[in-house]
């Protein structure tokens, strides 16, 4: 049995909650990494656990620091989207992928290689 690999878009995410995140962009990305470890253990909604979940970073964000607690940051050196495309074309063939994006276009783009796709109220942003 293969794990299933969530991938978050991190700016997607962030920039769903209007709390100020724009004066700190790290800031918010960490806060999200750090919110999502739980997610690790206790899955998703109809997607049990155990769970991998990679982070898709960009722009201000990119650098955070890998925390350890479980989180794979990715950082994208250009489109967020693009990472987050590659990383569910790229993904093993008949793993359960979930994509967790407001992102119209995303959707679109990630659904085309098999991907699940899942708005940003599925998991916790604080």
């Amino acid at each position: 049995m293969t794990v299933p690999l969530v991938v978050v878009d991190g700016a997607n995410v962030v920039g769903s909650v209007p709390d100020g995140w724009w004066r700190d962009r790290a800031g918010a990305a960490v806060r999200l990494r750090d919110a999502l470890a739980p997610v690790l253990a206790t899955g998703l909604p109809d997607l049990a656990a155990p769970i991998e979940i990679a982070l898709v970073v960009e722009g201000k964000a990119r650098n955070i620091e890998q925390s350890g607690n479980g989180i794979t940051v990715v950082r994208s050196e250009g489109s967020g989207d693009d990472t987050i495309a590659e990383l569910v074309r790229d993904s093993a063939p008949g793993r359960r992928v979930v994509v967790i994006t407001a992102d119209r276009g995303l959707r679109d783009r990630v659904t085309a290689f098999g991907a699940e796709v899942r708005g940003p109220t599925s998991v916790p942003r604080r």
